[in-house]
């Protein structure tokens, strides 16, 4: 099968190149999908680079999400069939024509999803349902704030965030363009702040999700409420603190706790993904859908282009944590 594979196994984006790679076959347990698009990820920089291999067991190609089309079925599978459409979330190895994956870790494509919109799904949306919904336990009537929030991460979360019936969802960003499109998106966040000028310790936040790590952490332990709880994403701005008052993690009660998704065991990710199916997947639409939460396209590209595709994310064009929509690669 062809893949996109790097030449002397890391590099930079001009290493990417398409070529023949053994086509895996199916444990029992697994289901072997054609590929029809997958979604670029800031971690697949960082594999690509030699800093972030994949976990134990799986694939070494580039790619954790993908949308497409079961096309051969392990002995003990007995929820699919040749020809079931789907998305899923691996590993490793989405950059590729085909991918296997356990049986577990897809779920149907509804019709109303294009191709490209269903692998803009996974990553994003369950990284965001497992920060706010599973470790941040939002209640009806939760104050919510959420940075980075014109990230792809953010966006999903504080559209989750509406649909679980938050009070009021704050979302930080850096620029008046953002403010304005994250206030102005159907669903989207019911105030705003700027970090760089405004500050938004007052807050009163139930649940926090950052993705930024040691300049906001002071203003986040501010603005938690009593019982308040705080899910670490990434740590950007860095992840030393030279001060920081540790009294009000005490006598506020705070639960902070870090998370991660591709190292996670496979029971847990199993767990989540059917919670969010259950949950989520049905509301999820288009940009131009009816549903109540849309998931942004930034751009597509042919996989041809890939290496063009990793120097628009590398150049922050558009990025996990501080820019909208998704970059998604189309196999052609």
């Amino acid at each position: 099968m062809r893949a996109v594979l790097i030449k002397d196994e890391k590099g930079p984006a001009e290493s990417l190149y398409i070529g023949e790679a053994p086509k895996p076959d199916p444990k029992s347990t697994e289901v072997l999908v054609k590929v029809k698009a997958f979604g670029l990820n800031r971690m697949d920089i960082s594999q690509r680079e030699g800093k972030y291999p994949p976990p134990p067991g799986s694939s070494t190609i580039l790619g954790v999400e993908f949308s497409g089309v079961v096309s051969e079925v392990g002995s003990e599978v007995t929820d699919w069939k040749i020809g079931d459409e789907v998305l899923g979330l691996a590993g490793g190895g989405a950059y590729a024509e085909y991918i296997t994956v356990a049986s577990t870790h897809v779920i149907r494509k509804p019709d109303y999803l294009t191709w490209i919109e269903a692998a803009s799904i996974p990553e994003v949306f369950l990284t965001a349902f497992q920060a706010l919904v599973v470790i941040g336990g939002i209640k009806p009537n939760d104050n919510v704030l959420v940075h980075a929030g014109a990230s792809g991460v953010g966006v999903a979360a504080i559209q989750l965030a509406r649909i679980y019936k938050a009070k009021t969802v704050t979302a930080t960003t850096s620029t008046k363009d953002k403010i304005d499109w994250l206030l102005g998106l159907p669903n989207g966040a019911t105030h705003a702040a700027n970090y760089k000028t405004e500050d938004f310790a007052a807050v009163g936040a139930n649940v926090v999700i950052d993705s930024v790590g040691q300049s906001h952490w002071n203003q986040n332990i501010d603005a938690l409420a009593v019982d308040g709880r705080m899910t670490m994403l990434a740590m950007m701005s860095g992840s030393v603190v030279k001060e920081a008052n540790l009294a009000p993690i005490l006598y506020k009660r705070l639960h902070i706790e870090g998370s991660t998704l591709r190292s996670r065991s496979q029971e847990y990710q199993v767990d989540l993904i059917s919670r969010f199916a259950r949950e989520a997947l049905n509301k999820i639409t288009g940009q131009n859908g009816d549903g109540p939460v849309k998931t942004y396209i930034h751009k597509v590209y042919p996989w041809t282009q890939i290496q063009e595709a990793h120097k628009e994310m590398e150049a922050n064009k558009i990025d996990l944590l501080f820019s909208s929509g998704k970059i998604i690669a189309e196999i052609v």
